[in-house]
């Protein structure tokens, strides 16, 4: 029998010009899963910060035309993987959907297409392979308050060590690294976003599952690679997970060491990899000595990656719930979302 699926892509969202950075940041910032402060004095704190950083973020996104390739990078993704999921079941109708956590397509507009298209299956897909709770959590948190339509719903939480996924990530390093054509001795990063470490120790699963993404790709790479996990946007006062990228490039530049630098955690370019790791870090390797720096573009409408999405979305309707992607399971890590025994 035909069935209407759903697929809904979580990510983050960017501002689509000069005037909506000030309210994406603003977003972001009110975030519970981001500051985890009561509602009215949260709000005020996100005011104040969007209201600091508005300026500041605006030249990083006029590098970029003004503002964030985010979106058109995710509906290049999402209609690959439409085309494929229908190819591979086509006797059911699957249509993809973007819900954005922190600017448009908002998750509540996304949630009212979806309901209004009226599908049998829902797969909840984040454009995040490993799971954090102020990530995949919040999105699907977004998610439940927000949808009020028909479809068995499944989550996918996670897919850290997804086959196509590893592939694709050491594909990508090889062919960049060749392509540079430099000879001498090289260090790669895997460089992923940072965390609060005050998050991880409260049971975060996101940087055992970046490790575990590392040491997959490390793995498919084979043996002679020198190779370090990394992570950039730190932001804030607080003590982040480390080392640093900045900490890491300097390290290498004075051991007179190439860089390979890849975005393990960030599967579509966007402001962390077009300004921080290209020219932001770019700037600090030159300065720093680096014979040569090299930077791997993200994962975007690769085929092993996309693939990888469509056997994982069509794995999810066999099963209910909230389930990774690639069988990856959590030790020891509190805030799991199967730990916690509910959809995350």
């Amino acid at each position: 029998m035909s069935r209407r699926i759903a697929v809904v892509l979580f990510n983050l969202g960017g501002p689509d010009g000069p005037d909506s950075v000030r309210p994406f940041l603003f977003n972001l910032f009110n975030d519970p899963a981001i500051i985890g402060l009561p509602g009215i004095l949260r709000t005020v704190v996100a005011k104040l910060i969007s209201s600091r950083r508005e300026e500041s973020a605006k030249a990083n996104y006029a590098l970029m035309g003004g503002g964030s390739p985010l979106l058109p990078e995710t509906r290049k993704q999402a209609a690959v993987l439409e085309a494929i999921l229908s190819a591979c079941a086509p006797n059911d109708e699957v249509r993809c959907f973007i819900a954005m956590r922190y600017w448009r397509p908002m998750t509540d507009e996304t949630a009212a297409e979806v309901a209004a298209w009226s599908p049998d299956e829902i797969v909840l897909l984040p454009l995040y392979p490993q799971y954090s709770t102020t990530t995949t959590g919040s999105s699907a948190k977004a998610w439940r308050q927000a949808y009020n339509g028909p479809g068995k719903v499944r989550t996918v939480c996670c897919y850290p060590a997804a086959a196509g996924l590893v592939e694709a990530h050491a594909r990508l390093i090889r062919e960049t690294w060749a392509a540079a054509g430099h000879a001498g001795p090289v260090r790669l990063l895997f460089s992923a976003h940072g965390l609060p470490e005050k998050v991880v120790k409260a049971g975060d699963p996101y940087q055992a599952q970046i490790e575990a993404t590392c040491a997959a790709v490390a793995a498919a790479l084979g043996e002679g690679w020198d190779w370090k996990i990394c992570y950039q946007s730190r932001v804030g006062p607080m003590t982040w997970i480390g080392p640093s990228t900045e900490d890491e490039i300097r390290a290498a530049s004075s051991e007179g060491l190439a860089l390979v630098v890849t975005p393990i955690a960030f599967v579509s370019e966007h402001v962390e990899t077009l300004v921080e790791l290209d020219h932001e870090y770019g700037e600090l390797a030159r300065a720093a000595g680096c014979p040569a720096y090299v930077r791997v573009p993200a994962l975007g409408v690769d085929a092993a990656f996309i693939d990888s999405l469509a056997d994982i979305a069509l794995a999810s309707l066999a099963r209910g719930g909230t389930a990774s992607g690639d069988g990856y399971a959590c030790a020891g890590r509190s805030k799991c979302p199967r730990t916690l025994g509910a959809a995350a």
